[in-house]
């Protein structure tokens, strides 16, 4: 029996959330609702200009929200990922383990631990500003293979797939999944992933990826197309199931050629951090405890609406078997 349903390999960047107004944006001149990579000195100058407001860390990065969501919704997860030896490494391992989850995560001689600067303003959307830190510095030689090997699921972030380092990485994890029998998702994550990594992501599709999570946009940009079912089937001639959504309107699954809609939820949203990975993990969890792929998908959809409804990339709660049967989603 596997030790864990999920195990994810990804970046490890400390969210620091804070409600801010429009005119910081138009200080910072930057674009609301995008994310801007920035370095050491940047990221300090934004943080000190924060000192005041109320801030909330949590341990963050694409595939640990997604492993974070798993576990909440009652999973047994596992996270391989890289910090540094200071207070938000620290911080960040532990606030992992408090959700059950076993943490691997390479400790780096220098350098600080990633973080990102959360800014949400009153309409409910993120800027953020990451500085990746060591994250930045994960190999293929930080990875645990035994903790791969005893996991049903592996899940990687694109994210990984444009630095060599993590590249190199994420094909190792990639290659001790298909060896001891473990499941590959893989997250585009981003647009540009697609842009610097379309060759990588269609070879990886054919053969090596089980699961492919990815928006509106990354979907149209990996295929070339603008049908959203047009675009889900192409997806799915290469891999062996595709989860794309499309924000508050729902979201397709398909799987063994069958394509399913998923109805959105509507809900009054607070932050959009983190929406996409609950909806992943939904989905992991749903499709590891035996439910069918049509209720994993309302189970991530609406775990996904109660993440944007607070602030943060946590469920402020799980699901109880009676809100379950109230939604009509099968209990696993």
């Amino acid at each position: 029996m596997a030790r864990h349903d999920v195990c994810g390999v990804g970046n490890a960047l400390v969210d620091l959330q804070v409600r801010v107004g429009p005119e910081l944006l138009r200080e910072l001149k930057v674009e609301p609702g995008f994310m801007t990579l920035v370095d050491a000195s940047r990221q300090e100058a934004i943080l000190a200009g924060l000192k005041g407001r109320e801030i909330k860390p949590s341990s963050g990065g694409s595939a640990a929200n997604t492993i974070a969501g798993v576990a909440q919704l009652g999973g047994r997860g596992a996270y391989a990922c890289k910090v540094a030896n200071d207070e938000w490494g620290r911080f960040y391992a532990e606030d992992l383990s408090r959700l059950g989850i076993e943490v691997a995560a390479a400790q780096a001689r220098s350098g600080v631990t990633g973080t990102v600067a959360v800014l949400i303003t009153p309409d409910a959307q993120r800027t953020m500003f990451t500085h990746l830190g060591v994250s930045a510095e994960l190999t293929a030689e930080d990875l645990d293979a035994e903790m791969i090997a005893a996991s049903k699921w592996l899940y990687i972030e694109g994210y990984l797939l444009p630095g060599q380092a993590t590249r190199e990485a994420a094909l190792e994890a990639i290659g001790i999944a298909r060896e001891k029998g473990v499941k590959v998702a893989l997250t585009v994550s981003d647009p540009f992933c697609v842009t610097a990594c379309r060759d990588l992501l269609w070879k990886l599709l054919d053969g090596s990826v089980d699961l492919l999570f990815c928006n509106e946009a990354e979907a149209k940009a990996l295929t070339g197309l603008e049908d959203l079912v047009a675009c889900a089937n192409a997806i799915h001639r290469h891999a062996g199931s595709v989860a794309l959504t499309y924000g508050a309107r729902g979201s397709l699954l398909v799987h063994e050629k069958q394509v399913h809609p998923i109805e959105g939820v509507s809900v009054k949203a607070v932050d959009t951090t983190g929406a996409g990975d609950m909806y992943a993990g939904g989905i992991l969890y749903g499709i590891t405890h035996g439910m069918s792929w049509p209720a994993a998908g309302k189970l991530a959809s609406h775990a996904a609406a109660r993440v944007v409804a607070h602030l943060g990339a946590r469920l402020p709660q799980g699901f109880t078997p009676a809100e379950l049967r109230e939604l009509g989603i099968p209990p696993a």
